[in-house]
């Protein structure tokens, strides 16, 4: 086995995008899930944007990006605001973990050069040193070519309850170094083994980011779990181009066993290897885990937005819009969003998933929007609701364009607070300036878009008996919409 990492190896970067991040919610919703989010990883940035601006610096190819259908216009926002080029924006038109995911990535590979060596990243991790994770990287991919699929395993520094473990096996190798092979795969601990792991020493917090050969890892697919080579092979057969997006087929997609590449392969595998990762790491999978990453005050608390705190310790809290105060308080976390407030033990952040899947459950919208939706064309913001009305503002960015659509129960008043709107009512097309406004009867067809240079923001009266978003008949949309998708 080689550990040399000077060696040239051709190696491909996927980004899996397609998570959630329902453990932080209120911030975190199904549909702008924490990898959009800008400001959780220590800088301004969305976590999706420090992902792909890592992968640029560490000169590898342009990377893949397999995500939600329902995510693709954010994706390519994202990578377009940080200017960096994605060879190929995957579409999964339904969840079914990483395994179908890293298996078309594979794929995809493998159809241009077989050897390519995959690098698998998650897109909302925080990896602390860039130059140390593509050296890593490097000496992973070389392995890798030799067959191996190799993981990366980060030295526990606190028994942490919340991740995966990965015991190293003996050490291989005479010349790749800290090398070893899986003994085994741990599911998250409670308290006192986490603690017992920590003393032990020969246990590592499994990242979730692998290093694999293309055709290594679909011959070993093949033979462990043939039924998600075969979904992916037949999704991707079937797949077509969508404004530059690659659409995986619905139907053969949704046959794949719904299963991590963890169960999948790596834990039946006997070409799995750990590698310690020597930077500091976190998959930000709670609120807990954004609190111990983050920099604190001398009374252990993390305070961001519109705060006043009296006697309060060892505190997450944030506040994206109202005036938050605590007095006497310790170890909670509170994030306050505009239509929701969290209040929790810090201990038990782990347990907002199941509230996420309460509100699911119940109906409710909270667990899926933020009062700011965001669309292709831009978003709009619902700023006040009562009996029969709505009133929001929309902000369509230049050369946006929404749909010719139709509303049966509604009628809506459009005022241009900024910039200039084209508007079509019934085939009839205007111009519209700052101050300027029309009135868009129940039933007739109408359009809104930008056709100018700086974003258009425009206020929305909206008044009928029903103003849910699903009251949309579409027609000519330049995003594709299908018919089921309000997005």
């Amino acid at each position: 086995m080689s550990g040399d990492a000077s060696l040239p190896v051709k190696i491909l970067p996927v980004i899996l995008s397609g998570g959630s991040g329902t453990r932080l919610w209120p911030l975190s919703r199904a549909l702008y899930p924490k990898q959009f989010v800008p400001g959780l990883g220590g800088d301004s940035s969305a976590l999706l944007t420090s992902t792909l601006t890592r992968v640029a610096a560490l000169d590898f190819a342009a990377p893949i990006v397999v995500c939600n259908t329902v995510h693709r216009f954010l994706v390519r926002d994202q990578a377009t605001r940080a200017g960096i080029a994605i060879d190929e924006v995957v579409l999964e038109p339904s969840t079914r973990n990483t395994a179908p995911a890293i298996a078309v990535s594979a794929l995809i590979a493998a159809e241009r050069d077989p050897k390519t060596v995959l690098a698998v990243l998650p897109s909302d991790h925080v990896i602390g040193d860039t130059d140390t994770f593509r050296d890593a990287v490097r000496r992973a991919a070389n392995i890798a070519a030799e067959g191996y699929i190799a993981l990366f395993g980060i030295p526990p520094s606190t028994p942490h309850t919340g991740y995966g473990y990965i015991k190293k096996g003996r050490r291989i190798g005479a010349n790749a170094g800290d090398v070893f092979e899986v003994e085994g795969f741990l599911e998250k601990p409670d308290l006192e083994t986490a603690e017992s792991y920590l003393e032990d020493g020969s246990y590592l917090w499994n990242s979730g980011i692998f290093v694999l050969q293309a055709n290594s890892f679909l011959a070993e697919l093949a033979e462990l779990e043939p039924d998600v080579l075969h979904a992916a092979r037949e999704a991707l057969g079937k797949a077509s181009k969508d404004l530059g997006f690659l659409r995986l087929d619905s139907e053969a997609f949704a046959t794949a066993p719904s299963i991590s590449v963890d169960y999948a392969v790596m834990e039946k595998t006997d070409k799995a290897i750990v590698l310690p990762l020597a930077t500091s790491w976190s998959d930000l999978g709670s609120w807990a885990s954004l609190w111990d990453m983050a920099p604190r005050d001398a009374s252990d608390n993390f305070v961001h937005g519109d705060t006043l705190i009296e006697d309060t310790a060892g505190c997450y809290i944030r506040s994206e819009k109202a005036l938050v105060v605590t007095i006497g308080v310790k170890d909670l976390v509170i994030v306050e969003t505009q239509d929701a407030l969290l209040v929790a033990d810090k201990s038990r952040s782990q347990d907002v998933a199941i509230t996420v899947a309460k509100l699911k459950a119940s109906g409710r919208k909270e667990h899926e929007h933020h009062v700011r939706n965001y669309r292709p064309w831009g978003f709009f913001e619902t700023l006040s609701s009562g009996l029969r009305f709505q009133v929001k503002l929309l902000h369509v960015v230049p050369g946006g364009r929404l749909s010719l659509q139709m509303h049966h129960h509604r009628s809506e008043h459009w005022v241009v607070v900024t910039g200039t709107a084209r508007v079509t009512v019934d085939g009839s097309e205007m111009l519209l300036r700052e101050n300027e406004s029309v009135y868009i009867l129940a039933t007739q067809w109408h359009r809104l878009e930008n056709p100018g240079k700086v974003p258009l923001e425009v206020v929305e009266v909206q008044m009928g008996t029903y103003l849910g978003e699903d009251d949309i008949t579409r027609r000519d949309d330049i995003y594709n919409r299908g018919p089921d998708e309000i997005r």
